[in-house]
């Protein structure tokens, strides 16, 4: 299937884990992607950035427009975690991670704009699970991802005269290097290795791939009447009710 041909992508954060596969999806059906992130891709063509820079994401979409000409779909995939008390939460951590988990797809959404505008064009937000829920230590990754939630609903009100979708995908429990490091910071990685998949009624947790179709789906014209919308893909794992 080759949805993407003659189309350009950007994805932010796209050099590993769920960005990763997200742009080789988007390659492997005709889109010529872009990654964003602080080093060189030696995949796929790309733009080294900053997203704690406010004037990255303008920077982004320029050089991307010079380069290929139009923007199809834009992925805001970038984002990082701190695990932290809010008691022990500093004002520069909170701001640090709502500007890169939700300040930087802001600006990312609202200079890409115009080239989205030309291609009735799609943009996919990766929020969270957290953005639904929440575990201990992630109070900032929480918030900003609800807010990412709220932001593509709001995007969809705002632009969908204009030819414009908006969804976000929630990914549960994935198998990165994110998560692989939250395993290594307890007290028994090898247990919560061998029990993770049991918390899942489908009973494995999920690897980018997962994410990368569904992504996919949504960015492709087969979708052209869904927007607004927040889809998780959790491996059952939220519509679970916990025993006593």
């Amino acid at each position: 299937m080759k949805r993407f041909v003659d189309k350009v992508a950007i994805v932010t954060g796209g050099r590993g884990g769920i960005g990763q596969a997200i742009a080789q999806r988007l390659e492997s059906e005709g889109a010529r992607v872009f990654t964003t992130q602080r080093g060189v891709d030696d995949r796929f063509d790309h733009v080294i950035a900053d997203f704690a820079d406010p004037d990255c994401p303008s920077r982004i979409v320029e050089e991307v427009i010079a380069r290929a000409g139009r923007i199809d779909v834009l992925v805001n995939n970038a984002g990082q975690m701190q695990e932290i008390g809010i008691a022990d939460m500093t004002l520069a951590m909170w701001q640090d991670n709502l500007m890169v988990n939700l300040t930087a797809p802001f600006l990312m959404i609202r200079s890409a704009l115009p080239a989205l505008r030309r291609t009735r064009g799609s943009i996919v937000n990766i929020g969270s699970v957290e953005g639904l829920a929440a575990n201990p230590g992630h109070a900032a990754y929480c918030a900003s991802k609800a807010g990412l939630h709220g932001l593509t609903r709001a995007v969809a009100i705002d632009h969908g005269d204009e030819g414009i979708r908006c969804n976000a995908v929630a990914p549960g429990w994935i198998d990165t290097s994110l998560n692989e490091r939250f395993i290594e910071n307890r007290t028994d990685p090898d247990g919560i290795r061998q029990n993770i998949g049991r918390i899942h009624p489908v009973g494995r947790t999920g690897n980018p791939e997962d994410v990368a179709a569904l992504v996919a789906f949504l960015a492709a014209e087969e979708s052209s009447f869904i927007t607004g919308q927040i889809y998780s893909i959790d491996g059952g794992r939220m519509a679970k009710l916990s025993l006593p």
